[in-house]
């Protein structure tokens, strides 16, 4: 609605304040979404929406891995104390 209203009238300012009002959202809401579709379509420099999401996988991933890790390296030092004790 609010891409349609601003072809039409050819103006920026107001019409995200309008088309909220209609809709009864808020203004900085509807405002936000107009920002994300602008910058999924390329007229707008950003982070894509598929963007983020992928960040947002990557990082929950990175952050399993380091866990992984960390848990690796407690094991293989125990497992290096164990090893190096003297047998019986």
């Amino acid at each position: 609605m609010v891409l349609v209203l601003r072809a039409e009238t050819g103006e920026k300012h107001g019409s995200v304040k309008r088309v909220a009002h209609q809709l009864d959202v808020s203004v900085e809401s509807l405002r936000s979404w107009v920002r994300q579709h602008e910058i999924d379509h390329g007229e707008r420099p950003g982070l894509t929406s598929d963007q983020a999401d992928e960040l947002r996988e990557l990082r929950q991933e990175v952050k399993e891995l380091r866990r992984a890790n960390a848990i690796l390296k407690s094991a293989s030092a125990f497992f290096a104390v164990e090893l190096d004790r003297p047998q019986r």
